[in-house]
């Protein structure tokens, strides 16, 4: 299977040396963030949120070891919206003197983009 038969061509995925790294999919588009995750360098650093109904949907997924992958389940309350909005909000905080950025795709997004605290 080639990248390209799974990521669509217009999440873009780019991101500059440096940015902190972001990805959220539900059960549809997990597909995707794997292969996105799959072409990530060894020193890149970030999260990675999956939302799935229950316990059966979780299983292996491989990422760099900075980023860390969490799996969210909808039976117990928990979404993968909600806890992106959290990781943002603290990863993304406003300082005076120093820019904050991430790279990030969430399902339901068209394209990746950078997010920027400033």
């Amino acid at each position: 299977m080639l990248i390209s038969d799974v990521l669509p061509a217009t999440i873009a995925w780019n991101p500059r040396e440096g940015d902190s790294v972001l990805l959220g999919a539900v059960d549809a588009d997990i597909a995707i963030a794997e292969t996105v995750a799959a072409t990530l360098p060894a020193k890149a650093r970030g999260r990675i949120f999956l939302e799935v109904a229950d316990a059966s949907g979780i299983r292996e997924f491989a990422a760099p070891g900075r980023v860390c992958v969490t799996w969210l389940q909808r039976d117990r309350g928990q979404s993968m919206r909600a806890a992106v909005d959290a990781w943002l909000a603290e990863m993304l905080p406003v300082e005076f003197d120093r820019e904050h950025q991430v790279y990030a795709w969430v399902s339901g997004d068209r394209a990746a983009h950078a997010l920027s605290s400033n």
